[in-house]
């Protein structure tokens, strides 16, 4: 018996979708289809434990493995398929579930797991006809769903800390430890607060690890000094969402950037920040600018549409990111950050970068 989550369900869900549908549809950074833009599907590419298949998408859709066709297939079966999985995954209350209707038909088509193999580094790939170039390109998907929990971009940890120093104050080890012991359900805010009524300031010193400052300097320069000012506007603030939080620095201009003219400095290199990440950018790994196989997202909707972001249409998929995204608050104490804590007689403070999905 086949068991998972409703995301990796949907995994399954969009194979089936796609081949009845025969083609992608392009989102918005709303998550509305993109009107006048369908790209017609020609093939779908998936790599199982057990090797390599191709779907190809004729009168039918034929099965092909090795250069050889397996089978074909009515395409009226996935439609039916696709319908019968949508139901089972919106009504299911369960962490993990079976599916039974739908085993037998994935054993019939050499689908044999939910998940793609691990080795490969997309979870689906689609050859479409783009008209406008008359081009067949190949286009790499990794699958997010709205079917389930929202899913993190950045996911945090040590790596993504950023290092500030707290000037104009002086704190003695009592008047820290009550500080520290602020734990109200925003304790860190209210730790930031506590320092700021006490007429100390915030001054970026550096991420806590040097792979991500040269990581993020390779994208740009001045990402560091950008980051850890929107990372401070969160936790500072009420507000969480990307496009809120670069619109609060953008206004506050913290880099003195020249904005006379209205250019979008911060949205421009946060969006360009979103997108590496989005594509390969690890905090913990050495960051070449080299995209991964994986360059975009096929986002499934609650209501079964899906619909395609991808590096092949750069403005769409990066409105989508910065539209779409917001910072989250980890566990403070498994990352540690959000405690005053002092260094050779400075005082210092931490704060963390999580970015998650708004849905």
């Amino acid at each position: 018996m086949i068991t998972g989550n409703k995301g990796e369900w949907s995994e399954i869900y969009t194979l089936f979708k796609l081949l009845g549908d025969k083609q992608l549809f392009l989102g918005n950074k709303e998550i509305e289809k993109l009107e006048g833009i369908v790209y017609p599907i020609l093939r779908v590419l998936r790599t199982e434990n057990n090797g390599d298949f191709e779907y190809s998408i004729k009168d039918e859709i034929i099965l092909i493995s090795g250069g050889e066709e397996v089978l074909k297939i009515e395409i009226t079966e996935f439609k039916e398929k696709a319908k019968l999985l949508l139901e089972k995954i919106k009504s299911n209350k369960e962490r993990t579930f079976s599916v039974p209707e739908i085993e037998e038909f994935m054993q019939s088509i050499n689908c044999l797991s939910l998940k793609a193999s691990s080795t490969a580094k997309t979870d689906i790939t689609i050859v479409v006809h783009d008209q406008r170039t008359n081009q067949q390109p190949t286009l790499g998907f990794s699958i997010k769903s709205q079917l389930g929990s929202p899913s993190t971009l950045l996911n945090a940890g040590k790596t993504t800390n950023f290092i500030f120093k707290i000037s104009n104050l002086k704190l003695s080890e009592t008047e820290i430890n009550k500080i520290n012991s602020i734990d109200s359900r925003s304790k860190i805010m209210d730790r930031i607060n506590s320092v700021l009524e006490s007429k100390g300031k915030f001054h970026f010193v550096k991420t806590e690890k040097q792979i991500f400052s040269n990581n993020l300097i390779l994208i740009d320069s001045k990402l560091p000094e950008i980051l850890s000012q929107v990372v401070y506007e969160f936790y500072s603030s009420k507000n969480s969402s990307v496009s809120d939080l670069v619109e609060n620095t953008n206004s506050k201009n913290p880099l003195n950037f020249d904005i006379s003219n209205e250019h979008k400095f911060y949205e421009y290199k946060i969006k360009r920040f979103l997108t590496d990440v989005a594509l390969g950018m690890m905090p913990s790994k050495v960051w070449t600018g080299q995209y991964d196989a994986t360059g975009g997202y096929l986002i499934v909707k609650e209501n079964g549409d899906i619909l395609c972001y991808h590096i092949y249409n750069r403005n769409e998929f990066e409105d989508y990111l910065f539209n779409n995204t917001k910072l989250d608050t980890a566990s403070s104490s498994r990352h540690d950050f959000g405690t005053v804590y002092k260094e050779n007689v400075e005082l210092y403070f931490k704060l963390n970068l999580q970015i998650r999905f708004t849905k």
